[in-house]
């Protein structure tokens, strides 16, 4: 299972209302992490490194647009304090 980045330009962000989502914040840390639905969301802050099962692993952090699957398992690595907009999408 894999997760999606993109870099998105201000006029992106613009249509997807992305800055009206709502806020998530959390400080350097490590967590184990279940998606029951898919989210989406955008870094403001901070850097995270995103450990899959497999052992494999994905960098996203300020400026990413980042997709996480329905169903994915994995650990966050927040390496700096994140703040991120966040939506889920059925």
């Amino acid at each position: 299972m894999e997760i999606e980045v993109a870099r998105p330009s201000q006029d992106e962000i613009k249509d997807l209302g992305i800055l009206s989502w709502p806020i998530w914040q959390k400080e350097k840390s490590r967590f184990e992490w279940f998606y029951a639905e898919t989210e989406i969301c955008y870094f403001l802050e901070g850097r995270v490194l995103v450990e899959f099962e497999d052992g494999k692993t994905v960098s996203v952090g300020k400026g990413d647009l980042v997709t996480f699957p329905k169903d994915l398992s994995c650990i966050w690595h927040i390496e700096s304090d994140v703040k991120k907009h966040y939506n889920f999408k059925e």
